[in-house]
């Protein structure tokens, strides 16, 4: 009994995690960004960025979880202006995609292109582990009060590194087939389910400061 609800307790943070991290982190919106930045360099070295970049997103929002609560702790914020503040970031990363809006401003982008390694930034920081990802994880951070559902977040976390290298090694067929006009669409629609969360995040943060 006890490692039946063990199991499920894990599963389910996993599955929290992972839900609340994929639309905001956007994997597939990063695959055209990726290759545009890579589209010069040998399949060899396109392949040991997309590595390097699903490991710099998974090291950064698993230590964003584990010291999010300290941090939180130390600066005496509370849990309702934390949902307020990832909320209203996340509501800005979803306007962005509704308009579509690209996520770096063009000098960011110009110096993206100039740049031989570009797993940390800025595919890492800020296209897919960007503010609001990192706002999610520390929100999660404060949810977890025992070791395996601190295991199930982790666990999600190492699910969406694992989909970030596959879709950063797969996508390009995945390009050919939806267009640019594809993705475009694609992205508005995941914009505006992410722009849904940006508003559950900001009501859960005024219902707590009202308690």
């Amino acid at each position: 009994m006890v490692n039946l609800i063990t199991e499920h307790t894990l599963l389910m943070f996993t599955v929290k995690a992972f839900g609340a991290l994929f639309p905001i982190a956007n994997p597939i919106g990063a695959v055209a960004f990726f290759y545009s930045l890579t589209a010069e360099d040998s399949p060899k070295f396109r392949l040991i960025q997309a590595r390097k970049t699903a490991l710099n997103v998974t090291a950064v929002l698993i230590i964003s979880f584990l010291v999010g609560k300290f941090i939180l702790s130390f600066l005496g914020i509370s849990l309702g202006v934390l949902r307020i503040a990832g909320g209203l970031i996340v509501a800005h990363t979803a306007w962005e995609m509704v308009t579509a809006h690209p996520r770096l401003t063009k000098q960011e982008h110009q110096e993206a292109i100039d740049k031989e390694d570009v797993s940390f930034t800025p595919m890492a920081i800020p296209m897919i582990s960007g503010p609001g990802a990192i706002g999610v994880v520390i929100g999660l951070s404060t949810q977890t009060h025992h070791w395996i559902e601190q295991l199930g977040c982790i666990t999600g976390i190492l699910l969406l590194g694992l989909l970030v290298y596959l879709f950063l090694v797969l996508g390009e067929p995945l390009i050919e087939k939806f267009g640019a006009t594809g993705m475009g669409a694609f992205n508005r629609i995941l914009g505006f389910l992410i722009l849904a969360i940006a508003v559950q995040l900001i009501s859960e943060g005024v219902l707590e400061l009202l308690k």
